[in-house]
């Protein structure tokens, strides 16, 4: 909550992996890891602290992606931008497909609804976040937690929001190397296969229907992919050993996470041994990485007491 008093809030805002294999650019999940984004209005003088995740990397100027989404609000709310003290805990890796910009641009917006009272809708905010990153898959989720299925209608987000059912973990293998956003768009190509589409469009409707229904047997064949994983193996060498040993340790779906270079393995059962059997496998190759075993987040982002 914000505290009126000193004109403080403090927001937590979930990581998100997103397409889950077929479901490019339309499915997302909210992950238990979380940055936190402190907002401070009529400080002494603007100021940007980073702990964590991205210090050193990210900007510390008028340029980071917290404090312009918060200039936005302002502005959009027609009021005047106050020097604004911008304090982030960073836990969610920078470049590695598990939704570090979202987390910020999410984290700076609702941070200045919240300190101007909420003027805007979380509607209106889900409105901006998107037209911001250019597609839904990961703002969603990090606004509203849960696992979420969307498109895009009119230029504006259509989504329906799922709980993941019980039991299940999602390990993450990061690398210690990003990937680039752009560069893992401009890799895609143009147009796709008739027969591509027809693949991902079946394996996207069995993704769903299967965690819908509890026949999780399917997610083998349901987080299959071929719309952009083949195009971006070129940039995540680490993504076919990773898949493969965390297959060949039982996990029921392994894929990239977003554009990489994390990538993620769906699982109920052994979620450590499949973390040290991607970690195992990719060291073989050369490749280091951190693994985490996580718990798909229920919330979305949170205004908490304290700046």
């Amino acid at each position: 909550m914000a505290d009126r008093q000193t004109g403080r809030v403090r927001v937590r805002v979930p990581a998100t992996t997103t397409n889950l294999g077929p479901g490019f650019d339309c499915i997302g999940m909210a992950l238990a890891l979380y940055n936190e984004v402190a907002l401070e209005a009529e400080a002494e003088a603007f100021r940007i602290e980073i702990e964590g995740e991205g210090r050193g990397q990210l900007p510390e100027d008028a340029s980071n992606l917290v404090y312009r989404a918060a200039a936005w609000v302002y502005e959009a709310a027609g009021r005047a931008l106050p020097p604004l003290r911008v304090a982030l805990v960073n836990r969610v890796p920078v470049g590695r497909g598990l939704g570090s910009s979202a987390a910020a641009l999410v984290g700076g917006l609702v941070g200045a609804n919240a300190l101007l009272g909420n003027p805007f809708s979380p509607e209106a905010l889900l409105a901006r976040a998107v037209e911001w990153e250019g597609h839904p898959d990961n703002v969603i989720p990090a606004l509203v937690g849960g696992w979420t299925v969307a498109c895009m209608e009119g230029g504006l987000p259509r989504y329906l929001r799922l709980e993941m059912p019980e039991g299940w973990r999602v390990v993450a293998a990061v690398p210690l190397e990003e990937t680039s956003t752009r560069a893992a768009r401009r890799a895609l190509p143009a147009s796709v296969p008739f027969e591509d589409a027809a693949f991902n469009v079946g394996r996207t409707a069995l993704l769903v229907a299967s965690l819908l229904t509890g026949r999780y047997e399917y997610l083998p064949v349901a987080t299959q992919d071929r719309l952009h994983q083949p195009y971006r193996q070129a940039l995540n060498p680490a993504m076919e050993p990773a898949i493969r040993a965390a297959r060949e340790a039982g996990a029921p779906g392994a894929c990239l996470s977003g554009s990489g270079s994390t990538v993620i393995a769906l699982a109920r059962e052994r979620p450590e041994a499949i973390a040290s059997a991607m970690a195992c496998a990719l060291a073989e190759k050369g490749f280091w990485c951190r693994t985490w075993v996580l718990e798909p987040a229920r919330e979305g982002a949170s205004v908490r007491e304290g700046g």
